[in-house]
């Protein structure tokens, strides 16, 4: 089974604990972390710079595309950005955990 570690950046806390709460019901994830942030990126031809959460979550990678699909019914922005990085290697009891948790 091939896990991941999915990053998703969201407006503030409440939005990040709407969405992991989510997905953690779910069973789509095993667990998030919020990661405060402060941010500058390009939007609307302009540089932007704003405070947001960054959501960091564990989870099995064949589960990217329904998180997507979830995560686009609870997102505030119109244009968020979920990545999906694969976990290489990991310790035989968070294997065991993430197996038995999503």
């Amino acid at each position: 089974m091939d896990f991941c570690q999915l990053w998703l950046t969201c407006k503030d806390t409440v939005e990040a604990d709407k969405i992991a709460a989510f997905l953690l019901d779910k069973r789509l994830i095993a667990c998030a972390k919020k990661v405060p942030a402060k941010s500058k990126y390009h939007w609307q031809g302009k540089i932007e710079q704003s405070s947001e959460v960054i959501l960091v979550m564990d989870s099995k990678t064949e589960s990217f595309d329904e998180i997507e699909a979830e995560v686009t019914k609870l997102h505030s922005y119109d244009t968020f950005v979920l990545q999906a990085v694969p976990i290489v290697k990991i310790s035989k009891e968070a294997e065991k955990w993430l197996e038995n948790t999503c």
